[in-house]
């Protein structure tokens, strides 16, 4: 029996290597919901939009085209935005310092998670993101919340940025993470919250091989499968 998993939980927890992992593992595909709200905020870095401007909002969202893409010899698929591979790009500081304001639009989400669900429908996803078990996947037959400490979770994005941006700090870091975890959790559209029916899981101490275990036996109980 094939299902959808939903894993959501606050930034620089790991969710999105969980997820991709526990996909491989199952043979389910893997979608990085961020990627989605990232793209979106590249693309609207990138033209100027202004977010209180609903009506340039409605026209960025009409022009934007977003599609998840293997490469032969490459594991992790990639989004592209109207085309073009932004994987990378979508990763820096200039994108992830406003990612949380773009995605608290309600019109953001709208689009987003009309494409989400749509993935979702064929079953066999796992899916990572602020508001897949509570929103984009309410009857999900398996709900994750991730959390870990806040300088476990600064250490670990620090880790990420500085070889792409050497001259990053922790406390730019630290800011950036505090500041995404006060406009997801109070956003009025669709806040981070844990689902009624999610399992909790604090990552803190856990190394990536006692998590991928743990969250696979929760899966294979859902699923039946051994």
């Amino acid at each position: 029996m094939r299902i959808n998993i939903a894993i959501d939980g606050y930034s620089s927890c790991g969710k999105s290597t969980m997820a991709r992992e526990l996909a491989r593992e199952l043979g389910y595909t893997f979608i990085d919901s961020g990627a989605m709200y990232r793209a979106i905020t590249l693309y609207f870095l990138r033209h100027k939009v202004a977010l209180d401007d609903a009506t340039a909002v409605a026209a960025a969202l009409s022009n934007i085209q977003l599609r998840f893409e293997r490469t032969p010899g490459r594991e992790q698929s990639h989004i592209c935005l109207n085309g073009e591979d932004v994987s990378e790009e979508i990763r820096e500081m200039h994108v992830a310092g406003q990612v949380s304001a773009v995605a608290a639009i309600p019109a953001v989400r709208h689009f987003a998670v009309a494409q989400q669900q749509e993935i979702g429908r064929e079953k066999g996803v796992v899916m990572d993101g602020r508001d897949i078990g509570t929103v984009v996947f309410p009857d999900a037959a398996l709900k994750i919340f991730v959390t870990a400490d806040i300088q476990v979770r600064v250490q670990r994005r620090y880790e990420e940025l500085r070889a792409k941006e050497p001259g990053i700090t922790m406390e730019e870091v630290r800011a950036n993470l505090e500041a995404r975890d006060h406009i997801d959790t109070t956003r009025a559209e669709s806040p981070l919250r844990r689902a009624a029916d999610a399992v909790l899981l604090d990552n803190s101490r856990l190394s990536r091989e006692q998590q991928l275990m743990l969250v696979l036996s929760w899966a294979r109980e859902k699923t039946g499968i051994q």
